[in-house]
């Protein structure tokens, strides 16, 4: 995942273990745990780790690697097999410490031993479903959830996998359980384990000595794949992710030089030597239908670039998968610089992809958040290598993400249509734009969770609030108002771009969150919501509205959101202010939005 200037420099020096960050060796991360010091860092996570296995060697990993992703992490350590007892206890230990994430670390070889003495793992579902009713009743925290590495004990050999009271089978089976079951539950996230221990081989995974020892779960030295794995998850749920991939063409894309070879001599298509790159190219398409935005970042003439986007028949992506397409002789760095301001999104939210060394160390020095991953000299492991460092992890997946990609290429059309007016009213006026404003509703809180998790620059106060929290909120008639916005024009659908959420006070109105997608800047959407925030203050017969802004290293743009509307600041302290509005000054802007009619309390 993207995290800090250190993505810069991934290295994927081993062919087995996928390098997350610098140096994923336990020692020197053991040794690091030692001496952090997070007085410099704003963002934080309190976790808890429950499990039947041993966790002091873990913590200390898990803590420098988030210290390495710019995260402080506080890190609770329950005891030992003791999961049960501290989590159907409200007043545990566990709950006092109000977690914001509870990593239930469960290891094979408890399993084994439960197993061993029970004759099946009947009842082990309802073992993990028993533990996670009891965190979401007594906690908001987010649970990941390690499945299990498949045992190595195959009394029956191949002829295992047909009889369901053995192990391996029952183990396996048991992870499919688990993995049904979290897709019914937002708050749940699982943590691949036996992904990992396959990749690393489970007979170099599971050390028994040192489990019968000290009932450590793997070997030390793949303790920091799982806890990178674990960072990876929170950091995603932190809205930490990737939101577009930027490749380059030539030897990357495809194999050859277009402008040499043509458009039909490039080496590109099921069979021979273009068959590395079309598996590459699948893959990128695979992205694009998650939502992950594709850019081109190319040094060749537009127009011989373009080429066999559109008649080279073997290519998989076509020009409309294309998100930016940027061919030029300028220097990759500034068109990466292009390709993010006109996505409006964060240098940590790119990664770029090059062949060439010399374009991935400048783009490295120019743009040191971008994430540029070594790539493989053989075109061939292009998807391995990519797939080993895990950068596209994510905490969510909704209908709008796969229609992301259509939402960013209607928005290349607006830019062209309003290059046509040379008055900005008038080019509003002509997109026919139409707002959606109501509170929480039942079908919406996928969405509205998401863009709460994903929400980093036009986000004033960056409170990360689960699908959980959501609905608590929309049936809170009486002590909140949660608002989304949804936005239409003449081009298309926007889809759900705004939330705001106020809660009455005795003589104010408190706005706790405001966030908005950056597609829609400009269009007077912020000023719609904020006269309905006005006016509802005034139906309730609230003398001010107050707002408060929290600075974040990525929501700098919106620190001065409300001296625009005519709030006053009336404090400030560490870069956060306090806002206040009299609701009878306030003066609403003219907009180019038809808006709906809503009541206040409806309802899902």
């Amino acid at each position: 995942m993207a995290g800090n200037s250190e993505w810069g420099t991934i290295q994927c020096s081993t062919p087995l273990i996928p390098q997350k960050s610098i140096d994923l060796d336990y020692r020197r991360l053991v040794r690091a745990s030692k001496k952090l010091d997070s007085s410099g860092l704003s963002r934080t996570v309190r976790l808890a780790i429950l499990s039947d296995a041993a966790s002091q060697q873990f913590v200390p990993v898990l803590k420098t690697l988030f210290h390495e992703n710019g995260v402080a992490a506080e890190i609770y350590e329950g005891a030992f097999d003791a999961i049960e007892l501290e989590t159907l206890d409200p007043a545990s230990a566990l709950y006092g410490f109000r977690p914001d994430v509870v990593v239930l670390a469960t290891c094979t070889q408890a399993l084994r031993l439960r197993y061993y003495q029970a004759g099946s793992l009947e009842g082990a579902t309802s073992r993990v479903v028993q533990i996670w009713d009891a965190l979401q009743h007594n906690s908001a925290a987010k649970i990941i959830q390690f499945n299990f590495p498949l045992p190595y004990d195959r009394p029956f050999g191949n002829y295992g996998l047909k009889v369901t009271q053995s192990l391996y089978p029952a183990t396996a089976a048991l992870n499919a359980q688990i993995a049904a079951l979290a897709q019914e539950r937002s708050n749940i996230f699982i943590c691949d384990v036996e992904s990992i221990a396959s990749w690393c081989g489970r007979k170099y995974w599971f050390d028994e000595r040192l489990w019968h020892l000290s009932k450590t779960f793997c070997h030390l030295e793949f303790l920091p794949l799982v806890a990178q794995t674990v960072v990876d998850i929170v950091l995603s749920t932190m809205g930490q992710i990737v939101k577009c991939v930027i490749v380059d063409l030539d030897n990357t894309l495809w194999g050859g030089t277009v402008g040499d070879d043509g458009h039909l001599g490039i080496a590109i298509g099921a069979h021979g030597d273009g068959e590395a790159f079309y598996h590459f190219q699948h893959y990128l398409l695979s992205l694009k239908h998650r939502g992950i935005l594709l850019a081109v970042c190319s040094k060749n003439d537009r127009e011989t670039a373009l080429r066999p986007f559109v008649d080279n028949p073997d290519m998989v992506l076509k020009r409309d998968d294309i998100t930016i397409f940027i061919a030029n002789w300028e220097n990759k760095a500034d068109n990466i610089r292009t390709i993010r301001e006109t996505l409006e999104i964060g240098f940590d939210s790119l990664v770029f992809l090059d062949d060439n060394p010399f374009e991935r160390n400048l783009v490295r020095q120019m743009c040191p958040e971008v994430i540029v991953p070594e790539l493989p000299d053989d075109p061939a492991d292009y998807v391995r290598a990519l797939s080993e460092l895990n950068l596209f992890e994510t905490a969510a997946f909704s209908a709008e993400d796969i229609a992301r990609p259509e939402l960013y290429r209607q928005e290349a059309e607006r830019r062209e249509l309003r290059s046509q007016f040379s008055n900005i009213d008038d080019y509003l006026a002509s997109l026919e734009m139409k707002i959606e404003v109501a509170r929480f509703e039942k079908t919406r809180i996928p969405r509205i969770a998401q863009l709460m998790q994903r929400s980093n620059q036009f986000n004033l106060t960056t409170h990360r609030y689960n699908e959980a929290e959501c609905e608590f909120m929309m049936l809170d008639v009486e002590h909140c108002l949660p608002l989304y916005a949804s936005l239409t024009d003449r081009l298309g659908d926007h889809g759900l771009i705004s939330i705001v959420i106020v809660r009455p006070g005795e003589h104010e109105l408190h706005i706790t969150d405001w966030l908005m997608s950056c597609r829609v800047l400009t269009r007077g959407v912020e000023h719609c919501l904020m006269t309905r925030v006005v006016n509802f203050a005034k139906e309730k017969g609230l003398e001010r509205v107050i707002g408060e802004y929290i600075p974040t290293a990525k929501n700098k743009m919106v620190q001065d959101f409300y001296a625009q509307f005519g709030f006053e600041k009336i404090s400030e302290q560490d870069g956060r202010t306090l806002w206040r509005l009299d609701v009878n000054s306030y003066q609403p802007r003219k907009v180019y939005i038809t808006e709906n009619e809503y009541a206040w309390t409806q309802n899902a």
